[in-house]
């Protein structure tokens, strides 16, 4: 089988390998790779130094993590058959275990010695032929086809959107408004899930793009791409999706009473801005706002987003993906050009 493989930090070994054929054991589905997402965290791992992590004794890493695949074998046992399209859950519980690890929330992890699958220690999915655990597989809806690559990122939003609904249980009072930051495949996540949820969106974006504008406003939201605290709008949730620090005490400033603030979003940058610490800690008490951060997501997330998508208009799907490129041109799928929403690696080629 052909399967990407990467040395972390060196863009020139970036390479399509010739590798053996896996072998399935007891408790394995073997998959045969169909599309495969590229996001940051594959950016990341072939151009910086010190981020991606080989499998131990190994110097190559298998990337990717948005997996999309076809079963070609499984245990009748199992609940998957031969021809269901699936999606491999990313990371793996520690070995301590720690008490989420061992309550099925790795995505909680507490000492980070979790594995993942395509990142950290654990071969990806970018490989024509994969294997994984029944147990860390999700059957998808077959309608969904092609999209189905999207799940991945769609799980960032689901648990993102899940512990937000919990922190919103804390008073009697609903969310009206939503206020997404960054128009990527993330934040258009975060808008379609606002959606269903019946609120009214609003999404900000640093930069005009024809196709995402018709994205949001084809869901009934609105884009922007003014400063936030220039558009007009006062929101009770925001999701965050682009990682840019200044903007969260921005945020801070224009958020109703009882917000709460999800930011999903990491910057590589260094950036240092004063801000008005005090009075950002006084609006923040005396709102009741809520901030917190939300990374990976747990199986049952990865179920959460599969409801989404086949709820979702599959015609406003197919315009999410927006360049598909040959195993062979993996490197010019990293880089971005205008236009991009998602770039997928068809595996078959």
């Amino acid at each position: 089988m052909k399967a990407l493989t990467v040395v972390p930090g060196r863009p020139d070994q970036v390479r399509v390998e010739e590798l053996p054929d896996p072998v399935p054991g007891p408790g394995d589905l073997l998959v045969e790779g169909r599309l495969l997402g590229i996001c940051g965290t594959d950016n990341d791992i072939v151009e910086s130094d010190g981020y991606g992590w080989t499998p131990p004794g190994r110097d190559r890493l298998i990337i990717g993590h948005e997996s999309l695949g076809t079963v070609v074998a499984a245990d009748p046992t199992s609940g998957f058959a031969e021809g269901d399209l699936v999606v491999g859950v990313v990371r793996r519980p520690d070995p301590v275990p720690c008490v989420p690890c061992a309550h099925d929330e790795a995505d909680f992890c507490r000492n980070g010695r979790y594995t993942e699958r395509g990142i950290k220690e654990l071969d990806g999915f970018g490989a024509q032929l994969w294997l994984t655990e029944d147990r860390y597989a999700v059957k998808l809806d077959p309608a969904l086809g092609d999209n189905g690559v999207l799940l991945e990122p769609a799980t960032v939003i689901a648990k993102a959107w899940e512990q937000t609904d919990r922190f919103l249980t804390r008073t009697s009072w609903r969310p009206e408004v939503v206020l997404v930051t960054g128009a990527g495949t993330i934040g258009l996540f975060a808008a379609l899930m606002a959606v269903q949820r019946g609120l009214e969106v609003h999404v900000v974006d640093n930069k005009e793009s024809a196709a995402k504008r018709a994205l949001v406003q084809d869901l009934g939201g609105t884009f922007h791409t003014a400063d936030v605290r220039d558009i007009g709008v006062r929101p009770d949730v925001v999701i965050e999706c682009t990682g840019h620090g200044p903007l969260l005490f921005q945020l801070t400033e224009i958020v109703a009473p009882d917000a709460v603030i999800c930011l999903t979003g990491i910057s590589s940058g260094q950036r240092k801005v004063p801000v008005p610490a005090d009075a950002i800690n006084k609006g923040l008490v005396l709102d009741n706002t809520v901030i917190f951060g939300s990374v990976n997501a747990a199986r049952r997330n990865f179920q959460q987003a599969a409801d989404a998508l086949a709820k979702a208009d599959a015609g406003w799907l197919d315009r999410l993906i927006t360049r598909r490129v040959p195993m062979e041109a993996f490197s010019d799928g990293l880089r971005r050009e205008p236009d991009d929403i998602k770039v997928v690696v068809d595996l078959r080629s």
